[in-house]
């Protein structure tokens, strides 16, 4: 059997921006349009709740009635709910967009990579890598490549 001396392993890349008017901009415009987004839901699932409940009530009361009634009540509130709770999120992140400074660094997300390791070499040196954009361009490359 022969001896290993190196291997390729995969690892989790920190993607970095660099807070510009552009990408403030960007960040922003993406966030308000998912909060319209849940609001046009939100407004979509009122509609269907009146025309269901309109539509129930044409029939002759009864418990099953009032049953269907009670169930599509509480679908429709707990589906709301989930958006409130989604938009609360966005709302939140928009704030914390609008109040950061220009030329501040902030975590976008990470992207996988993948990597040799030799005998002899730091793995945790390795696994500290960063990708740093401006508007979208790689400004820098952080850590051991």
């Amino acid at each position: 059997m022969a001896d290993m001396t190196e291997l390729v392993l995969k690892r989790a890349v920190n993607i970095k921006v660099i807070v510009t008017p552009r990408w403030k901009e960007e960040t922003l415009h993406i966030l308000q349009s998912q909060i319209n987004q849940i609001d046009a839901r939100t407004q979509q699932i009122d509609i269907q709740l009146q025309r269901a409940m309109t539509e129930l009530k044409k029939q002759p009361p009864s418990p099953q009635v009032t049953e269907q009634m009670n169930a599509i009540q509480f679908q429709a509130n707990d589906e709301k709910s989930k958006l409130l709770e989604q938009k609360n999120q966005i709302l939140t992140q928009l704030t914390q967009v609008q109040t950061l400074e220009m030329e501040q660094e902030v975590n976008q997300g990470q992207l996988d990579s993948y990597f040799t390791i030799k005998v002899g070499e730091n793995l945790i040196q390795k696994m500290q890598v960063e990708v740093v954009l401006r508007d979208g361009v790689v400004q820098e490359l952080r850590g051991v490549i």
